[in-house]
């Protein structure tokens, strides 16, 4: 009796989830919530239920199906299933505006509102949307200031897994992006990319008040500081500003006294290497500068 009674549970499961092959995500998100909940609460009562309770607990376990792929458990056939087109590569759901396709009815939801131009997930305290909601929910982190993720090397904290990720390779000395043109290697893909403007003499970043361009927009806003006459880095000593860090620096040896440019010729010493360049050509003979 036991036998005819799982049977007829099992083919109640299959009537349930006999659906639309459009639904399937939906209806895997949904019961894979359902169980999770379960299991959830099984797993906090566990110790006050009885010996009769426990075996209920262990007959539903031995129900579950087992992904032979992964060894992932899940609660039907049909989920189960669905579940395999990740590891046979099967993507039903394909996208009518570019042709790429998804092995999900959702993912294809979430990769359309790149077409339509989408953004139902709204900041409360900044108003900035978001196409999804877990782009939100990292966005918010930056209100918060809460960051979840701590390396383990050196206990610093960041508020994204990939920027975790990121500086991990500090740490591994890993490089996995690599110049095609001359072999170097960089950690991100951003270094990367804004590398090979070296090499392609690209410069996307133009001033609006003169026209130059740059190839880095950090190169972009040092430059308009010309433009705004905005002195960011003030002397701590003397409270002179200047423009760029790099200036700052040069002027915090004149209260150090720090000259760590020598000459090899004759031993002087130099707070910039500008400085040793110049005296350098005493020594040298060399006349660059010709009178018009």
């Amino acid at each position: 009796m036991a036998f005819i009674k799982e049977e007829s549970e099992d083919v109640k499961i299959e009537e349930t989830f006999t659906v639309k092959q459009e639904d399937l995500q939906e209806q895997t998100d949904l019961i894979e919530d359902n169980e999770g909940s379960k299991e959830e609460e099984h797993h906090v009562k566990i110790e006050d239920k009885t010996h009769l309770e426990t075996g209920i607990l262990n007959r539903r376990n031995k129900n579950r199906f087992t992904c032979t792929q992964c060894g992932k458990s899940l609660a039907s056939k049909s989920i189960l299933k669905i579940h395999m087109m990740i590891h046979n590569g099967e993507k039903p759901f394909t996208c009518t505006q570019c042709g790429r396709s998804f092995n999900f009815l959702s993912h294809l939801n979430h990769h359309m509102r790149i077409h339509t131009g989408e953004k139902p997930f709204t900041c409360s305290q900044c108003g900035k949307s978001f196409s999804q909601s877990s782009h939100l929910n990292k966005h918010m982190r930056i209100h918060t200031g809460e960051k979840p993720f701590t390396c383990t090397q050196c206990g610093k904290s960041f508020n994204q897994s990939s920027s975790l990720k990121k500086h991990m390779r500090i740490h591994t000395g890993e490089k996995p992006f690599t110049c095609t043109k001359c072999g170097i290697s960089f950690i991100c893909l951003s270094h990367l990319d804004q590398h090979m403007r070296i090499h392609t003499g690209e410069k996307p970043f133009t001033c609006t008040q003169c026209g130059k361009s740059f190839s880095q927009s950090s190169s972009l806003n040092k430059h308009m500081r010309i433009h705004t006459g905005e002195k960011p880095f003030p002397c701590t000593q003397c409270g002179k500003s200047f423009s760029q860090s790099s200036s700052l620096y040069k002027h915090m040896k004149i209260h150090t006294g720090e000259k760590p440019f020598t000459c090899t010729q004759c031993g002087k010493s130099f707070s910039q290497s500008s400085k040793l360049n110049l005296h350098m050509m005493r020594h040298t003979g060399e006349k660059p500068f010709t009178c018009s």
